[in-house]
């Protein structure tokens, strides 16, 4: 942390996401792998306890579960350094064996911490009423026939820029690198501006979505929260833009406190009903 202190927090992209959508109201699924130990144990308990599935998350043997060891600066950003552990293991099999749980899902929710492969797969595996959000982090070299089967595509501007090859400085930087998205595939491209808020981008319409002004003391788990609670609404039937309003409130909050955790008030919570979402971790 920034005044020099370590602490051990659950986490990794995937959970993070599930936790936030299911504090959302959302009905969720895991798809996941994690060791065969004390600290996959410990995850698979922490999901139970916060109402996600993990009837599909299955137990290695042969590796540990995934960590990643985060710096903190004093203003809040923060570096991150992964050991991937059992989410490399996670393999295009696992998708497999939960097909009719993702394509009968309302949203696919995938993330980079696993094999792209995999993710491809599961992607294939919606189905026609299925909303695919794939969060491309960390950054990963994608291939057309996943992005093609992308519904929205959630990245911050690094991640855009690198996806098309382009600079990207800026808010103008990075709605160019959004519009350039879209050429690749996606449906629509969703750009992730830190304080500023986000960038819903389709084809001929943009829109600026702010994020709430906090005292931030921990941006880990920001991008999660947004995503997961962003998930939540679209299952639920939010246009995209108000879906990623809420999921901006739930990102900004999770800044204010230490830890990757998701913070999701209630202000940013469904209302009516909840939501079937299939996590790919």
């Amino acid at each position: 942390m920034g005044d020099g202190t370590l602490e051990v927090h659950a986490g990794g992209k995937g959970s993070n996401q599930a936790v936030a959508a299911a504090r959302s109201g959302a009905a969720v699924e895991m798809v996941g792998c994690v060791g065969q130990d004390a600290a996959g144990r410990s995850r698979i308990d922490d999901l139970t306890a916060e109402g996600v599935g993990t009837s599909h998350v299955r137990l290695s043997k042969d590796t540990v579960t995934g960590s990643a060891f985060i710096t903190v600066t004093p203003d809040g950003e923060n570096a991150i350094v992964t050991a991937a552990g059992a989410n490399a293991m996670l393999a295009t099999e696992d998708v497999d064996r939960a097909a009719t749980l993702i394509s009968s899902a309302a949203v696919l929710v995938a993330q980079l911490e696993v094999p792209v492969t995999t993710v491809t797969r599961a992607a294939q595996r919606a189905g026609p009423t299925t909303l695919v959000v794939l969060n491309c982090a960390p950054y990963h070299a994608l291939p057309a026939v996943l992005l093609e089967r992308v519904d929205v595509l959630v990245a911050n501007e690094n991640e855009a820029a690198a996806i098309v090859g382009e600079r990207s400085e800026g808010t103008q930087g990075a709605r160019r690198a959004g519009i350039s998205l879209l050429a690749h595939g996606p449906r629509s491209v969703l750009i992730t501006l830190g304080p500023l808020g986000a960038l819903v981008i389709t084809r001929g319409k943009e829109r600026r979505v702010p994020a709430p002004t906090v005292q931030a003391v921990d941006t880990t788990g920001a991008g999660d929260a947004f995503v997961g609670v962003l998930a939540a609404h679209l299952g639920a039937g939010a246009t995209l833009s108000n879906a990623a309003k809420f999921g901006s409130i739930a990102g900004s909050a999770t800044t204010e406190q230490r830890g990757a955790s998701p913070v999701v008030p209630v202000n940013a919570r469904l209302t009516t009903g909840g939501s079937s979402l299939q996590q790919v971790n």
